[in-house]
């Protein structure tokens, strides 16, 4: 049943409605970042002077460093770790303590990033010593925002183990081939798709973080959210336009990478099907 022209129209109103309020500001912001004037809401011509002063700023540079440096391991270890606990949740068999497991692996998924931030403060000014690792400083941030991104990434997990036809693993260990050998050959392949996206999540959640890294960072570990938000209580600078710019770039590319390598997953995998529905006829 076909709405009628009335309700199309609307419906496309809508949508464009939406698609305006969450991408218009995105887009003024890369057309600002392009303006020749000192004032960043103020247009007084085309310029690409705002890129060369972003890029020599020394300061800005070290904290996009450290940032991207963070969370490239944030999303890396939480990668693994995360993907550790969603097997424990969908493949082993029902333990003591398995709910709790549950509710503590899935806590920081409600729980506030103030509350987090200073938990994981007073945990490493009691037992960081111990641990090697000082109260605060880029390996604090590192452990703060791996804390707080393996939730996400164990529920993104999660969800494709569920869905995964648990009969080509038992097929894998009835033709001989032991629980190590059918995770890497059978189980890792099908669930790349959700590792690749819950790295990027984890990846852009550590890149994006104030609060929690605002607790453990130190005198020479200023990450770049914070640098921003500090610069932008004394105005909005063009620079931090260009920087947006650049940002935007960058994460708009690694999405169509993510999209293009889950496509090609998913159409091998389709193919794979395909043939062996073949070779069975």
């Amino acid at each position: 049943m076909s709405l009628p022209r009335s309700g199309r129209v609307m419906s496309w109103s809508v949508l464009l409605l939406g698609f305006a309020f969450l991408y218009l500001p995105i887009l003024l912001l890369i057309v600002y970042s392009f303006n020749s004037s000192r004032l960043a809401t103020v247009w007084a011509g085309f310029s690409t002077k705002w890129y060369g002063e972003l890029l020599r700023d020394r300061q800005m540079l070290e904290a996009a460093w450290i940032s991207l440096k963070v969370a490239f391991w944030t999303a890396s270890a939480s990668m693994v770790i995360g993907t550790m606990a969603a097997m424990v949740m969908t493949r082993l068999r029902r333990f003591p303590g398995k709910t709790v497991f549950g509710v503590l692996i899935t806590a920081p998924l409600v729980m506030p990033e103030v509350i987090i931030g200073l938990s994981i403060l007073l945990m490493l000014v009691s037992v960081g010593g111990v641990l090697g690792i000082a109260p605060k400083g880029v390996m604090a941030i590192w452990v703060a925002h791996v804390t707080f991104t393996i939730s996400f990434v164990t529920v993104v997990v999660s969800s494709r183990l569920q869905e995964l036809d648990r009969s080509l693993e038992e097929a894998a260990m009835d033709l001989g081939a032991n629980r190590f050998k059918v995770f890497f050959l059978i189980t890792l392949p099908i669930i790349a798709p959700a590792l690749v996206s819950g790295w990027l999540l984890a990846f852009t959640l550590s890149l994006d973080d104030v609060v929690i890294a605002s607790f453990v960072a130190g005198p020479s570990s200023t990450t770049l959210p914070m640098k921003v938000f500090s610069s932008v209580r004394l105005g909005i600078s063009p620079k931090i336009n260009a920087l947006a710019t650049l940002m935007v770039l960058a994460v708009s590319l690694a999405a169509a990478i993510a999209w293009w390598l889950t496509a090609r997953s998913e159409r091998r995998r389709q193919l794979d099907v395909q043939l062996a529905l073949q070779d069975n006829g």
